[in-house]
């Protein structure tokens, strides 16, 4: 719902309404894990018997980043209703130049249960620092302060400037609706540096897969964000290996 003190702008703001999954990622403590099929950061991934598991570049195994299984996620539109979708990362993830997606259309319930070449010593390097249970929830938002296709203007100030104007809780409650930070499934990116998808037109239509942001078990560097975007085509036809990974931080 837009604040009422921006109830001039309303008609502005409906056209950058974009619906989002917003992703409330629980800590586990004392070494706790969560069922094969869960949705989840880190963690063991579901795969099924006789997949073999994902290798980086150097046939090193790869880490588990995310695991998103649709049937715990609201319908968001284009993407999907059923499934499980991966995020693979090499443990020298840096470089950005190294990670799979993988999306299990199908689960079947023969599944791999031996995960013991996965040692500590392979995470020391993880910007996640432990296994997160996820929750889900469909917002809306109306924009984020470091995407391009945001650029509305508030009686001729841009958004910070604008934001300069406002009380301590108007701040709050815009930065509800127009951030673009955390962790989330669609709707608009964060960006702590540079807008990638600015300086690159063949880009500019692609869509935001996945968001991980730092928060007090994650962290990108210093207080940096993690996305995975995806093109719209790509998207609808489910062909996730063609997803790209980016990150900055501050």
């Amino acid at each position: 719902m837009i604040p009422e003190f921006l109830n001039e702008f309303e008609t502005q703001l409906e056209n950058y309404r974009l619906e989002t999954i917003k992703i409330s990622a629980t800590p586990l403590k004392n070494k706790e894990t969560l069922q094969i099929f869960e949705s989840k950061f880190l963690g063991k991934p579901y795969l099924p018997k006789g997949m073999e598991y994902p290798k980086d570049k150097e046939n090193k195994p790869m880490i588990l980043w995310a695991q998103i299984n649709f049937a715990d996620v609201p319908d968001l539109e284009n993407y999907p209703d059923r499934g499980i979708l991966q995020f693979f990362v090499s443990q020298d993830w840096f470089d950005m130049d190294d990670y799979k997606v993988i999306f299990h259309h199908h689960i079947n319930e023969e599944f791999q249960t031996d995960f013991s070449f996965l040692t500590e010593e392979m995470y020391e390097e993880s910007p996640i620092y432990c296994e997160h249970k996820l929750d889900f929830s469909k917002e809306i938002e109306y924009g984020s302060s470091e995407d391009f296709r945001f650029d509305m203007n508030f009686n001729d100030k841009d958004y910070w400037d604008f934001q300069e104007t406002l009380t301590k809780n108007e701040t709050e409650e815009i930065e509800k609706i127009i951030d673009g930070t955390g962790h989330k499934i669609g709707g608009y990116a964060y960006f702590t540096q540079t807008y990638i998808r600015e300086y690159n037109k063949n880009l500019e239509e692609d869509l935001l897969l996945l968001q991980i942001d730092s928060d007090e078990e994650i962290m990108f560097g210093d207080s940096g964000v993690a996305n995975f975007f995806i093109n719209p085509e790509d998207l609808k036809n489910k062909r996730f290996e063609k997803a790209w990974f980016n990150w900055d931080c501050c």
